[in-house]
């Protein structure tokens, strides 16, 4: 068995796991239990919203004619003819020299095309004094100004926010239809690896990567399922992954990915299913196992959680973003470097950096710490064809 690595490029372990992504259908939730959830297809609205045209003011409905040149000095008189109640269709129309008061929220009468504030009219008994002219429509909201029936209401692939829910219930919508949530099975692997609560003797480390995968996962829209802590033994691996692939979308091992004899995760993803990518053009990063069982797709990630998460954010958000069926818009900022970033051709180098005052400082370490994920706001994508970059040009910072 060769111990180098064929690494492949990002880009193209981007296009593999994009490709393997399982489908994970769709279910109906009330909208009460829809946050956060991904819309399956287009909700269109049923009806013209808010169906009917309203005041967006509180004042006078008018037709804007009869306000015509009308200013502090000469005002347009109109007579009024009563109150529109919040709720209730108007009790009559407006004809010429005529208005109605009309509150925030409140139907247009028929003949009025547009609303005089308040603050822009005065009250002198029966009669109404406009002092600035309002144009057809102005203040006024379109019976199918918010949304016309039959138009989109929010597109396919969107996660639902407050906002959206609150949107949902005004256009008449109790449930919609959301992508199932994937499953993520999550192992660890690893002789030296014991639980959180374990006390440490030398050469034993807890595990952190089983914490770091589930909580990204989460933050993903995804529900992780912890499979435990597995031994450097393919004997021990092996009914774990079958549980986990069988009952899961997507499996992720961390440990196990390395190129030597102790390191055995592609070869039970091998024997169980077929080994896709062994290695990635990535640092941190470049042991990463890319494979599945049967359809279920599984991912070996390094042991060390930098390099872990480094992964996942470079290639296994694409991967759940493609169950789930929405976008990959990681929140980008520009800044200027504090200092060099070397890289090697040839690779993606992933450099960690600490932003302040429009400043970008790259977070150097030795491998194995883990300080550097907490000191760190986010990331710097060197391409593989660049040397790196210098102090003073501006990048682009990934943010977490």
């Amino acid at each position: 068995m060769s111990l180098f690595l064929e690494v492949v490029p990002v880009a193209l372990a981007v296009e593999t796991v994009r490709s393997i992504a399982p489908a994970i259908g769709d279910e109906i939730v009330p909208i009460g239990d829809a946050l956060h959830r991904v819309l399956a297809g287009d909700v269109r609205a049923g009806g013209d919203l808010p169906g009917f045209d309203r005041s967006v003011v509180d004042g006078y409905a008018v037709r804007a004619s009869d306000t015509t040149g009308s200013s502090e000095s000469m005002p347009a008189m109109l007579a009024l003819q009563g109150r529109i109640e919040m709720g209730q269709a108007p009790p009559g129309s407006v004809g010429p020299d005529r208005c109605w008061y009309i509150p925030t929220g409140g139907v247009m009468p028929p003949g009025a095309d547009a609303v005089a504030m308040v603050e822009y009219a005065e009250r002198a008994g029966d009669e109404v004094l406009v002092h600035r002219a309002v144009a057809p429509g102005e203040n006024v909201l379109g019976r199918d100004e918010d949304f016309a029936a039959g138009s989109v209401v929010l597109p396919a692939g969107r996660r639902l926010s407050p906002q959206d829910l609150g949107v949902l219930a005004a256009a008449g919508v109790a449930e919609v239809a959301v992508r199932r949530v994937p499953k993520i099975g999550i192992i660890s692997t690893g002789n030296e690896v014991v639980p959180v609560e374990a006390a440490l003797t030398p050469g034993r480390v807890r595990d952190a990567n089983s914490y770091l995968c589930a909580g990204f996962v989460q933050e993903q829209g995804c529900e992780p399922r912890l499979y435990g802590i597995v031994q450097d033994s393919p004997a021990l691996l092996r009914p774990v992954l079958e549980e986990a692939a069988a009952s899961c979308d997507c499996v992720l091992i961390s440990g196990g990915s390395s190129k030597d004899v102790r390191d055995m995760s592609a070869g039970v993803i091998g024997d169980l299913g077929e080994v896709l990518i062994h290695g990635i053009a990535i640092a941190p990063g470049k042991p990463t196992i890319i494979g599945r069982v049967g359809t279920t797709p599984v991912i070996g990630l390094p042991g060390h959680p930098g390099s872990a998460f480094i992964v996942l954010v470079a290639v296994v958000r694409h991967l759940l973003a493609a169950m789930s069926g929405t976008p990959v818009s990681p929140c980008r900022v520009r800044a200027r470097l504090a200092a060099n970033i070397p890289s090697a051709k040839g690779r993606e180098d992933y450099v960690r950096v600490r932003l302040e005052d429009g400043a970008a400082t790259p977070v150097f370490g030795k491998s194995g710490l883990l300080n550097t994920l907490v000191q760190s706001d986010g990331i710097v994508v060197v391409p593989a064809g660049c040397e790196g970059f210098e102090t003073g040009e501006e990048v682009e910072v990934v943010l977490w």
